[in-house]
């Protein structure tokens, strides 16, 4: 898994890339952690690259999710693949997240 994140005047921008699984979870929670200490109230996630999320990824998402939720901020999630988008249908996450068909939209969301 790699994240790149680029911060903005007005919203923190991560593109993920590869698979999110319990090898790398804690990494990813802890990188959008700091984001979220450093300041940052609006998140959009850009999940262009991101072809595997495991239960343990989900959970990451959630937690990250509810952080934003107690501090008044946004988190926004894009472009998401067909499978990672069928897993979020079915588990029921994509009544709970703010899902974008592409980053344009999930900024202005």
């Amino acid at each position: 898994m790699n994240v790149k994140i680029t911060t903005l005047p007005d919203y923190t921008l991560l593109i993920i890339e590869g698979r999110v699984d319990t090898t790398n979870a804690a990494g990813l929670e802890k990188t959008m952690m700091e984001a979220i200490d450093g300041g940052c109230t609006r998140i959009v996630l850009d999940c262009t690259g991101l072809n595997y999320i495991s239960s343990s990824g989900l959970r990451v998402f959630l937690v990250i999710q509810k952080k934003m939720i107690s501090i008044k901020g946004h988190f926004n999630l894009c472009n998401l693949q067909p499978g990672i988008k069928e897993i979020f249908d079915i588990s029921g996450f994509s009544s709970i997240f703010s899902l974008f068909a592409d980053k344009e939209a999930a900024i202005i969301g």
